[in-house]
């Protein structure tokens, strides 16, 4: 529960969990009417004890998260010392160098060579996926997840996707289904 002060109401947010006792102990001053968002399962009992506090009283829906942008495209090469960090997706046109790092809360593209630190679902979703034409990174995240390059280089294979398997990092073929 959290109450606070708007130029014209008390906005009391209830989380649920509540009891009428804690709604019966608010001190809340006379002349403001009370606006209630109610963001989890509240009893009845607690919106009775709401209609007990005798004043006007209005519910209001819970407020909407921000909504993730869709895609943030980078449209160079990121060089050693960049960073680049998006709640959505990232793509980048042109090249990951080492040094550099590719942070999203969505998946990362890479139209280029990926050879820096690239970390998809940073907020913690493993569906998410890091898609690149050359997959050469020493290191891959998703979500917790972490993927260290073995120690011997390898040709590059061309257009590779790394997502999560059977808890996981894995690399496949761009064009394979899932």
């Amino acid at each position: 529960m959290r109450l606070r002060a708007t130029k014209d109401a008390l906005a009391l947010r209830l989380d649920g969990g509540e009891t009428p006792e804690e709604i019966a102990r608010l001190s809340l001053p006379e002349d403001l009417p009370l606006e209630v968002e109610v963001a989890g399962p509240v009893s009845q009992e607690v919106l009775e004890a709401l209609l007990r506090l005798g004043r006007p009283l209005r519910l209001v829906p819970p407020r909407r998260e921000k909504p993730i942008p869709v895609t943030l495209v980078v449209d160079h090469t990121l060089r050693a010392g960049q960073r680049v960090e998006s709640p959505g997706t990232v793509v980048v046109l042109g090249d990951v160098n080492p040094g550099a790092e590719v942070v999203a809360g969505g998946d990362v593209i890479v139209v280029g060579k990926l050879r820096g630190l690239a970390h998809a679902g940073a907020l913690g979703d493993e569906e998410r996926a890091i898609w690149a034409l050359s997959l050469e990174a020493k290191q891959l995240r998703i979500a917790h997840h972490l993927a260290q390059a073995p120690e011997e280089a390898s040709a590059p294979r061309g257009p590779e996707r790394a997502r999560v398997v059977e808890g996981r990092i894995v690399l496949e073929a761009w064009a394979k289904k899932r």
